[in-house]
C-alpha cells in the first residue's frame, strides 16, 4: 500500500468555499509555521496584578533616561502607568473628558435622513458611529506623550508617580491623534476640531505652537475627502492615515518645514490602533482589505484569509481593532471583534518574511511589542489586566491547533481506506492528530482518533473527504511537518 505525504503548505486559506482550500490549512489558533514547520505560539503570564478601571484603548512601553521601564495604558476615562515590576499608578489628568467604552452608533430612529430606508430595518450605514475611544500615546524623550480622542487635549507626563499628566502648554485641543516625529516634534492630528488638520509644534520645544519666523511650528489641511485617524513613524517619514487615504509628512525644513503628499488612495484605516510599523514598513487594516507603505506607494496585501476575516465582523466596533508588531517571528497582528460579539474576540496575523498568514481566537484590546520589555505585552479584554506574551506555554483554557480543508486521497470516486500514519513530529507523542470524513460534501462527518503523534500510529477510516486537525497535548515546543498517511482504494460507496 502506499505512502501519501500531507505536504500542505505554510499557513492559513481561508477564501472561498471549503474545496477551494483543498490541500491548504482552514482552521487555526495559536500556532505558526517558520521554515515550512507548524510549531505553537508561546504562552502568556500576567506581568501585573493590578487591573484597569475598563478595557485598555492604547498601550504604549519606553525607558527613562535612567533605563527604568514604564507601560502606560489608557481607557476610556482613565490613563494609567505601571512601574517595570508591575506597580500600577493613576495619572489621570485633571478634567479629562471621559469617553464611551463601546462604539455607539444609532441606526434607529432619528439616526439618518426622514423617508430613507424602510421602517423597522436598521440602518447600518446611516450615520457616522462614534468610536470608542481610544488614546495616542507616544514618547518625547523620557516623557510620555498622550491624547485621549474623546478629551481632544495633549497631555505630557513628567515620571511623577504622585502626579498626574498635564496638559502640553500651548498646544490645540479638539484633537483626534497625536504623535511625535524622527525629528521631534509633536504633531496635533485633527488639530483644534478639524479632521484634516495636521498642526505642529516647534522642533525641541513642545511648548511652542504659534508659526513664526523664530521658529518651525506650523500646519496644514489635507487635501482629503476623510478625516484623520492617526500617524504613525516610517522609515525618514511620518505617515499619516485617515479613513479613505493616505499621506506621507517629509521634512523640508526652510519657510515650509514640512511637505506633504499622498500616496494611497481607497486605503484609509479602520481604526487609530490598526496599524503597525516594522522594518518591512507599515501594515493596516482597512474596511475591506490589509495594507502596507514601505516607501513609494501604498499596495494592498494579499491576503489568504480576507474573505474569513471581513465576512464575519463587527462592522459597528471595529474602532476597536489594533495592530502590533511581533518582531520576533516576523508577525503582524490585528485583534478585532467578529460579529457575534461586541469586544475583541479574535485575530489575524500576517508573517512578512514568509508570507504566510494565520487565525484564531484571544481576547486581547491593546499592547506593544517586546523593545523596552523582553517580550510582549497585551491586555486583556475581560479581566484588563497586562499579559506578557511569547513565553511559556500557558494558554489557559485554550488549545493550539491546526485543521485542513478537505482533502482526497484517493483517484476520481474511489474510498481512501487509512490504515497508518506515519508522523513527522519532532517531539513523539507531544502531538494528536485528529481525522474528519465524509463520503460527500453534504454526509454527515464521522471523526476517528484522536491518535498519538507517535511513530508509527495505527489507525482506520474510510472515506472520500478528508480533513486533518492537529493539536498539542502537552505544553511543549513542538514541532509539525510532513505526515504520512499509509493509504488503499477501495471501491465505490
Amino acid at each position: 500500500m502506499p505512502l501519501v505525504p500531507l505536504d500542505i503548505p505554510s499557513g492559513i486559506y481561508r477564501n472561498g468555499t471549503d474545496l477551494q482550500s483543498t490541500g491548504r490549512w482552514r482552521d487555526s489558533n495559536l500556532v505558526r509555521w517558520m521554515d515550512n514547520t507548524m510549531q505553537p505560539v508561546k504562552g502568556w503570564r500576567e506581568r501585573s496584578s493590578s487591573a484597569a478601571n475598563a478595557p485598555v484603548r492604547g498601550a504604549y512601553g519606553w525607558r527613562d533616561n535612567s533605563q527604568d521601564i514604564w507601560t502606560a495604558a489608557g481607557t476610556y476615562n482613565k490613563l494609567y502607568v505601571y512601574a517595570g515590576a508591575g506597580i500600577q499608578y493613576d495619572i489621570t489628568p485633571a478634567g479629562l473628558t471621559a469617553g464611551i467604552a463601546d462604539a455607539d452608533v444609532n441606526t434607529g430612529y432619528g439616526g439618518s435622513f426622514f423617508g430613507t430606508g424602510y421602517y423597522g430595518i436598521a440602518r447600518i450605514n446611516a450615520t457616522v458611529p462614534t468610536p470608542a475611544t481610544s488614546w495616542a500615546l507616544d514618547n518625547w524623550g523620557e516623557y510620555l506623550i498622550a491624547c485621549s480622542d474623546a478629551d481632544g487635549k495633549i497631555y505630557e507626563w513628567q515620571l511623577n508617580t504622585g502626579t498626574p499628566a498635564a496638559v502640553l502648554s500651548n498646544a490645540p485641543t479638539g484633537n483626534r491623534s497625536a504623535m511625535v516625529t524622527s525629528e521631534r516634534f509633536v504633531f496635533a492630528l485633527g488639530a483644534g476640531g478639524n479632521p484634516r488638520k495636521v498642526a505642529w509644534s516647534d522642533r525641541e520645544d513642545n511648548n511652542t505652537w504659534t508659526p513664526a519666523t523664530t521658529n518651525e511650528a506650523g500646519d496644514i489641511e489635507l487635501q482629503t475627502a476623510g478625516y484623520i485617524q492617526c500617524g504613525r513613524r516610517v522609515q525618514g517619514q511620518t505617515l499619516i492615515l485617515t479613513d479613505v487615504d493616505a499621506h506621507i509628512a517629509t521634512y523640508v525644513g526652510g519657510q515650509f518645514v514640512y511637505g506633504f503628499e499622498r500616496v494611497g488612495t481607497s486605503c484609509g484605516c479602520v481604526s487609530k490602533q490598526s496599524v503597525a510599523v516594522s522594518d518591512a514598513g507599515a501594515f493596516w487594516m482597512g474596511s475591506k482589505a490589509f495594507y502596507t507603505y514601505a516607501g513609494g506607494r501604498v499596495t494592498e496585501l494579499n491576503s489568504d484569509v480576507s474573505d474569513y476575516v471581513f465576512s464575519d465582523i463587527n462592522s459597528a466596533q471595529i474602532s476597536k481593532a489594533f495592530a502590533f508588531v511581533n518582531g520576533r517571528y516576523g508577525e503582524i497582528w490585528w485583534f478585532y471583534p467578529s460579529s457575534a460579539s461586541n469586544e475583541i474576540d479574535r485575530y489575524v496575523a500576517y508573517n512578512y518574511t514568509e508570507n504566510t498568514w494565520m487565525i484564531g481566537q484571544l481576547d486581547r484590546t491593546a499592547g506593544f511589542d517586546a523593545g523596552s520589555f523582553k517580550n510582549p505585552t497585551l491586555f486583556g479584554a475581560t479581566d484588563y489586566k497586562a499579559y506578557e506574551h511569547e513565553i511559556g506555554f500557558n494558554y489557559d483554557s485554550l488549545v493550539p491547533f491546526a485543521e485542513t480543508a478537505p482533502f482526497s486521497l484517493g483517484s476520481g470516486d474511489q474510498v481512501a481506506v487509512v490504515t497508518e500514519m506515519i508522523p513527522d513530529e519532532r517531539t513523539q507523542g507531544e502531538v494528536e492528530a485528529v481525522f474528519k470524513t465524509r463520503f460527500h460534501p453534504n454526509d454527515v462527518e464521522r471523526e476517528y482518533g484522536a491518535y498519538s503523534m507517535s511513530n508509527p500510529t495505527s489507525v482506520r477510516f474510510t472515506g472520500r473527504q478528508i480533513r486533518m486537525r492537529v493539536q498539542g497535548t502537552v505544553l511543549s515546543d513542538w514541532r509539525v511537518g510532513i505526515n504520512r498517511l499509509e493509504v488503499k482504494s477501495g471501491g465505490r460507496r
